[in-house]
């Protein structure tokens, strides 16, 4: 007992000595940024994961496990057909931008292909920790990769899925002391590494670019967390219709920079009483537009994967629908829900998304699919069985159908002078559709008629 106080004595002491170090740190000179108080510390004892991490911060790996982050499931209050006692998330959803989830997908080995070769992969590979383990408990929080987010010189190299030596399948991290010694604040890459390879592919998912070239929050040097500000591991996020799960922490453009009347001009500032920031300073986007679930292509490394048709950054152009927050979720559609006339909605960009898979043909709902089997062999019904059973549905019948998505459009913010301007809208061929946006023949050869800005517009027009 006596050896156990001493020890809790020593640690306390040494902490404290650190915590020192690095306030001194912080205070001379504005010009270095303040060491990491642990990194004596862990240069002379090495870096063990999340419990050399609780030395100082206490509590912190059982506060990470609570996040949407960890759980990839929360509570969904705002989606049609969504029990409000019922978690949902790329946990256990099933949509045709993935066809998968954790459940059905967990890490796991592929089957050899024709060439004999095999590999490691599941839908959980962006899980922050080794993928093994379940959502909680002592061996969940030892198995946080706190440096994934909070190393500055993370090799991610290392952090692919392998086979331990009793045969489960995790994922890797650099537990490295260069890494755990190298902390700062979590960049573009940090985010971009798992959000922007999703759904298949580096730009599939949602097509947007973090580069000074494509959005101009990234040419002012900012990165994801100046806007998603984090607090207790909660990031916030906003109503993209297909992003359900969250940390019960919103965000939206008009919040820590902007304001409701963010413009010089009185005019343009009304509009945003209807129209989202998004609608006209996101003109494009890009990603995957279409793919299809029921027929695989073959790689020259002999594995297989879904056939996907998709454009560049800045390739799409948005359409345009009311918003109020709240999404139509059916097995053909999931979109956004509002109206010109509910008070509450406004006009919003999005990208469609339309992909095909299987659907039960005895009660319509959206089978899910287990990658294992079509990636080796390009057998797609073989993955829809597979998935059945892991799921225990047992009456089915799967046939191809198609279901489209609305993916809200809330990066790739355009430089100056790029955003949409009066005439991008009000005009015959303008960018909006007034007609399916609910406005009567009248309104809408008002609302297209140069009349409402032509003198507005000449003032500002550079000569020729």
């Amino acid at each position: 007992m006596l050896a156990v106080m001493v020890k809790e004595m020593m640690m306390i002491k040494k902490i404290a000595v650190l915590t020192l170090i690095g306030s001194l740190a912080g205070a001379i000179g504005g010009f270095a940024a303040a060491e990491h108080p642990g990194k004596a510390y862990m240069l002379e004892n090495g870096y063990k994961g999340p419990q050399t991490c609780e030395e100082c911060h206490s509590g912190k790996a059982k506060e990470f496990l609570g996040t949407v982050h960890w759980t990839h499931a929360s509570k969904v209050d705002h989606v049609d057909g969504i029990k409000p006692d019922e978690e949902v998330g790329m946990k256990n959803r099933i949509y045709t931008m993935c066809n998968g989830n954790d459940i059905v997908n967990n890490l796991k080995e592929i089957p050899p292909n024709d060439k004999g070769k095999t590999k490691y992969s599941g839908c959980n590979t962006c899980h922050p920790g080794d993928g093994a383990v379940g959502s909680t408990g002592p061996a969940a929080e030892a198995s946080i990769d706190c440096l994934l987010c909070h190393s500055v010189k993370y090799d991610f190299s290392k952090r692919k899925p392998m086979k331990r030596a009793d045969g489960v399948v995790v994922i890797g991290q650099d537990r490295s002391v260069e890494a755990a010694t190298n902390l700062g604040r979590p960049t573009n890459k940090t985010c971009m590494t798992c959000h922007e390879s999703a759904g298949g592919g580096v730009y599939v998912k949602r097509g947007f670019a973090m580069t000074a070239a494509a959005d101009v929050h990234a040419a002012k040097k900012m990165v994801c967390i100046d806007c998603h500000v984090v607090k207790n591991h909660k990031i916030p996020t906003g109503f993209d219709p297909n992003n359900w799960a969250h940390d019960g922490v919103r965000i939206s453009c008009a919040g820590k920079c902007h304001t409701e009347k963010p413009h010089k001009d009185p005019e343009i500032d009304r509009h945003s009483a209807k129209i989202a920031c998004q609608t006209c300073h996101i003109p494009k986007t890009g990603g995957a537009f279409a793919k299809d679930f029921t027929k695989w292509e073959k790689l020259d490394n002999g594995f297989w994967e879904p056939s996907t048709l998709k454009k560049e950054v800045n390739e799409t152009t948005p359409v345009y629908a009311w918003y109020n927050n709240t999404v139509a979720n059916r097995p053909d559609f999931i979109g956004p829900k509002g109206s010109r006339t509910d008070g509450k909605s406004k006009i919003h960009p999005f990208k469609i998304f339309q992909g095909k898979a299987y659907f039960n043909k005895k009660n319509g709902e959206l089978l899910s699919m287990d990658f294992a089997a079509p990636s080796a062999t390009g057998d797609t019904l073989a993955g829809v069985a597979s998935a059945a059973k892991i799921l225990g549905i047992k009456d089915y019948e799967p046939v191809p159908g198609w279901q489209t998505i609305y993916f809200g459009s809330n990066h790739q913010v355009a430089p100056k002078g790029k955003a949409l301007s009066c005439a991008s809208c009000h005009a015959p061929n303008g960018v909006l559709n007034f007609k399916e946006l609910g406005y009567s023949n009248a309104e809408i050869n008002k609302l297209t008629n140069p009349e409402i800005y032509f003198e507005r517009v000449l003032e500002k027009q550079e000569e020729w």
